[in-house]
């Protein structure tokens, strides 16, 4: 009997390491906290505790691992809404300096980087140097760049 708890508890505490490590959105996690607790009550009542004293210490051991489960999911959801912050996803909408410009393409500078420009819309007034513009989109390693509404640029 007590094989049986020791081996429910170390598989329990090796389900929830292993949803610490793997995408499995809490089913692996979920096995962890049950075996951990069944396995905490198979051992009490293998060393002579009372089923009383052994469910009271499953169902707090339960609790919590529900508790600390439900706490890392709404972190995971809370992280999972942050808008990218790097790679082309970032650079859409961004602002960026023109640092020259010469017909249809120039040179523009976004957070310390120089990159390759060229108008989004090509009807547009061509830019002048310190101009802010706003990227519209990434292709390759140009720009695509449009001359910002007043509201998208701090003064």
């Amino acid at each position: 009997m007590i094989a049986l708890g020791l081996i429910l508890a170390l598989s329990g505490v090796t389900l929830l390491i292993a949803e610490a490590h793997l995408p499995t959105a809490g089913l692996l996690g979920a096995g962890g906290v049950i075996a951990l607790a069944a396995g905490c009550w198979v051992l009490i009542a293998a060393a002579g505790g009372g089923v009383a004293i052994g469910l009271a210490v499953a169902l707090v051991i339960a609790l919590a691992g529900t508790l600390a489960l439900g706490l890392v999911a709404r972190k995971v959801r809370l992280v999972g809404r942050r808008p990218a912050k790097t790679g082309q996803a970032r650079m859409s909408g961004a602002v960026a300096e023109v640092r020259a410009w010469d017909g249809t393409t120039g040179q523009v500078a976004v957070d310390g980087e120089l990159w390759r420009a060229e108008l989004a819309w090509p009807e547009e007034a061509l830019p002048v140097v310190g101009q802010r513009v706003v990227v519209e989109q990434v292709d390759g390693l140009t720009l695509a760049v449009r001359t910002p509404e007043p509201w998208e640029v701090s003064s």
